[in-house]
């Protein structure tokens, strides 16, 4: 793969990176540090180190982009002052973002009705993720909660400050229109 297309892959995975980026800082880094520039400066970073992706596969590119996003948060949270940068936290962020990473698989599989539609879940996890910026801010945050992070309505409602039933609805919502946008690809 020539580095110009390898620029245009790896772009492919902005959405991605993003949802990944926001299940790891939530709402305790609200302020201090914004999803976006983490990507941003991940991105800038896999262009960099184009030279040292060795694999061949769109799996193996996430597997590359999502140790670079853990690198590069990792030095943010060292840049706030929260923890050192050493190589175990960093293995501890690499770890985070692999289980947030099945855990979107998880949810892809769940929503999923035709085997055919369960085939590239590396794909899948793009389109889900683009699909997912295209939700209004509330009901994108409670559908990552819920099925991204694992939380139950009531730590959904505790962490966003609304009532069980608002969750509710912004779940069903967020559900029922990113099957839309999932099953209508553009």
């Amino acid at each position: 793969m020539d580095h110009d297309t390898q620029g245009l892959v790896v772009e492919k995975y902005r959405a991605y990176l993003l949802l990944l980026a926001r299940m790891q800082l939530g709402g305790h880094f609200q302020g201090k540090l914004d999803a976006s520039d983490v990507v941003q400066q991940t991105l800038l970073e896999a262009h960099r180190q184009r030279g040292q992706f060795q694999g061949t596969s769109p799996p193996q590119m996430v597997a590359w982009l999502r140790r670079l996003l853990a690198g590069t948060l990792a030095d943010a949270f060292k840049h706030l002052g929260r923890a050192k940068r050493d190589v175990t936290r960093e293995r501890s962020l690499e770890a985070a973002l692999d289980q947030s990473a099945e855990r979107l698989a998880s949810w892809l599989a769940a929503e999923q009705s035709t085997p055919s539609q369960q085939a590239d879940r590396n794909e899948q996890a793009v389109r889900l993720a683009e699909a997912l910026t295209t939700l209004p801010d509330a009901q994108r945050q409670a559908l990552v909660l819920r099925y991204a992070q694992g939380l139950s309505v009531a730590e959904i409602s505790a962490e966003m400050g609304r009532g069980p039933t608002a969750v509710a609805g912004l779940l069903k919502r967020g559900t029922r229109q990113l099957r839309t946008l999932l099953q209508n690809p553009e």
